[in-house]
């Protein structure tokens, strides 16, 4: 593909069908290397699994800029689409697609911006790192297996295409999201005496889950951590005695609080009655907005956007940055990206093709302003 425009890029890869589960990535990250590596950069694709694969680019050498996007989406949902999910159409402005906000508006944007760098014969000033992902949406599993592989060197810096409207997001909380299972006993519903029921062990559990304290103070910015159960199963039907039944429970968390002492008091709080399993687990990232790279973040924005970001802002969803943030030595990290966070796994969900345009320039501009780190 040699035509650069990023809303071009982002309909390209709208028109994959990356859908998580399964994934299925691979077709789409191809295409992405092909682009990059016509343009000068160095590419190397990480497989795992069957049709999944990561991307790594470089360009240049030294202290690293990196960006991260991923480019599997969630499904379509239930509801009915009045746009096609793959067609990348655009509408009075507005480009549709599952994915197109988030995220692969943004992947396209900073590759658009790496790659117009490249063909200049510019000097970065630098490398410039892009690492793309698969598998983000069920919990950041494919920046684990770069991270487990050692794919990754040391980064000076991070951008996160993730939703932002194209402001600059200082931080997120952790996820810790934990499957507590209870068991029992099964017998014959006219016979309860003869069994041990699991649901009712599992509603002693969530009573003690609804007062959960973590007796932790709020972070200034962050806020305080919270719990939610999201789902709860028990039985098969209704004329038997449950001897299995499945708390699902999502935690958020802030800077301050390890994710094993969160483990530890649940599980003295819950007792042994219940046993808990990790299904995702990934810590807080955040940034002191105070850092001299994220001057120039706000900078780019105003002079492309002509708005004054807000010097604190944090966004409510975790990214790849949990994993990757600190493999890469804990640079300085920012979330910034084109996508409209409201439409985020919506039907019909559509990223506004000006942000698009403004994303690129945005990062055009951090790249040629990172000579100044070096």
């Amino acid at each position: 593909m040699s035509d650069l425009d990023p809303v071009r890029l982002t309909q390209e890869l709208v028109a994959f069908d990356t859908i998580n589960p399964p994934g299925q990535e691979l077709a789409c990250i191809e295409m992405l290397a092909g682009v990059l590596s016509e343009a000068g950069l160095q590419t190397k694709i990480h497989g795992f699994g069957e049709s999944r694969a990561n991307l790594v680019a470089t360009l240049g050498e030294g202290p690293a800029l990196c960006f991260t996007g991923h480019v599997d989406t969630v499904p379509l949902g239930n509801a009915p689409w009045q746009r096609a999910p793959f067609g990348g159409e655009i509408i009075d402005g507005r480009l549709y697609g599952r994915g197109s906000t988030d995220m692969k508006s943004g992947v396209a944007a900073f590759v658009s911006a790496a790659c117009a760098v490249a063909r200049s014969g510019r000097k970065t000033g630098g490398c410039i790192t892009l690492i793309i992902t698969a598998g983000e949406e069920t919990g950041c599993d494919g920046a684990k297996v770069l991270v487990k592989a050692g794919a990754l060197k040391k980064g000076d810096a991070l951008v996160v295409a993730e939703p932002t409207s194209n402001m600059p997001m200082v931080g997120h909380k952790g996820a810790l999201w934990l499957r507590a299972v209870t068991t029992g006993v099964t017998a014959h519903g006219s016979m309860p005496h003869l069994g041990v029921n699991a649901a009712y062990k599992a509603a002693r559990a969530l009573h003690k889950l609804e007062s959960f304290e973590f007796n932790e103070a709020p972070h200034p910015h962050l806020g305080r951590p919270t719990l939610n159960v999201g789902a709860v199963r028990a039985g098969i039907n209704v004329n038997s005695v449950p001897d299995r039944a499945e708390i699902d429970i999502d935690i958020r968390t802030i800077p301050s609080l390890s994710h094993a002492r969160v483990k530890e008091h649940l599980a003295v709080e819950l007792g042994e009655d219940v046993a808990m399993s990790p299904l995702v687990d990934v810590p807080a990232v955040w940034t002191e907005p105070k850092n001299v790279w994220l001057a120039d973040v706000f900078t780019a924005v105003q002079a492309v956007t002509g708005r004054e970001p807000l010097p604190i802002a944090t966004v409510p969803y975790f990214t790849d940055a949990s994993v990757l943030k600190p493999a890469l030595g804990e640079p300085p990290t920012v979330v910034l990206g084109p996508g409209e966070p409201g439409m985020a796994h919506q039907t019909d969900e559509y990223c506004l093709v000006d942000s698009i345009r403004d994303a690129e320039k945005i990062y055009a501009r951090l790249i040629d302003a990172w000579r100044r780190f070096m």
